[in-house]
């Protein structure tokens, strides 16, 4: 099998030397060989390190676009300047989704295609860390993976991953399952809000399209999961679906008092058993970028920080708890960079 190298050079973040009771910000990269990024995903090495991807090209959907990465240094707090990991020929790709199986290997999902309603899907994986990595293998059609946000491992080691179609003027989640590290799967759905129907008198096409997509899916404790989701602006709010079975079945999707203003939110169960979620408060837009937090039932959330609130787009974030339980951030931000935010624990509440 023929690897790829990941080289690691230091690069300057915004701030460094952060204690680990104040927040971090600081930007991936602030010079990159593309004009416009999107839709990252962040991963915690076993030594600490941080690994970020995204997409990034001349604008999103045009075929110069393929997936980037960065690897942040614990030691130093320095990200490495972007390396493009894989580049699919004359196409364009879209969002990477990085995660551990219980095998200890590290995957890299990822899409391509002329658009997501005929994209296709590819994986490579790395045995060492994200240091080297396998040729792509593309996933047979109609299978996924991950579609935007990280999937839910289990403790046995079933991955339970959160996916979706977007169909010409409907959406809707799937759940696919794998019980082997991902050599086999098991699909369930469609899932997506009862009830929910395409207005034909809505003039602009954006609005036209209904649905949910891109389910972060969390365990509650037992066997209980829950996946929140992204709607269009017909159903304006976060949705949520439940399973009773570690995600063999799932109920229909309801929505929650969350807006979403057709826009990627990510969602982490902690070890303490509290929710938090990272989306736009907002009916319309990408402005502000907030986190909320819930009690243990997941369900109602307090809105405790916001991330960025000043005019442009600050989308698609990717969260996950760190091993010290800090919450680990990463968005686009104005379509030209990835930052990345370090939340201490003491900071959810």
């Amino acid at each position: 099998m023929k690897f790829l190298p990941l080289l690691l050079i230091p690069l300057t973040p915004l701030a460094l030397g952060a204690s680990a009771e104040e927040v971090l910000t600081e930007d991936i990269f602030t010079q990159a060989p593309f004009k416009s990024c999107h839709a990252s995903t962040v991963i915690e090495l076993p030594n600490g390190d941080l690994m970020s991807a995204w997409f990034g090209g001349t604008a999103e959907g045009n075929p110069d676009t393929g997936i980037w990465a960065s690897r942040r240094t614990s030691a130093n707090g320095q990200w490495s300047p972007p390396i493009e990991l894989v580049k699919e020929p004359n196409i364009a790709m879209y969002n990477p989704v990085l995660f551990y199986t219980k095998d200890h290997r590290l995957w890299l999902y990822y899409k391509f295609g002329a658009h997501p309603m005929s994209w296709s899907a590819g994986r490579m994986s790395s045995t060492d860390d994200g240091k080297t990595w396998s040729q792509p293998e593309h996933l047979p059609a109609g299978l996924y993976g991950p579609i935007r946000a990280k999937p839910l491992v289990l403790p046995d080691g079933t991955i339970v991953s959160g996916t979706s179609v977007e169909s010409y003027r409907t959406w809707a989640a799937w759940i696919e399952r794998s019980a082997d590290n991902g050599k086999t799967w098991t699909k369930f759905g469609p899932i997506t809000v009862p009830g929910a129907n395409v207005d034909p008198k809505r003039s602009a096409e954006w609005d036209r399209t209904d649905g949910i997509i891109q389910p972060s899916v969390v365990s509650l404790g037992g066997r209980h999961l829950r996946f929140y989701a992204r709607s269009t602006s017909k159903t304006g709010k976060i949705c949520i679906a439940d399973s009773n079975d570690n995600g063999v079945t799932w109920t229909q999707a309801s929505p929650i008092d969350l807006p979403n203003p057709n826009s990627g939110i990510d969602a982490v169960a902690m070890k303490d058993g509290r929710v938090v979620l990272v989306y736009n408060h907002t009916p319309k837009g990408r402005t502000p970028l907030n986190l909320a937090v819930s009690n243990k039932e997941g369900k109602n959330f307090t809105m405790f920080k916001t991330l960025e609130d000043q005019p442009g787009e600050y989308s698609y974030p990717a969260m996950i708890e760190a091993a010290n339980g800090d919450l680990l951030i990463t968005y686009t931000w104005q379509r030209t960079r990835i930052r990345h935010v370090r939340v201490p624990l003491a900071e959810v509440h």
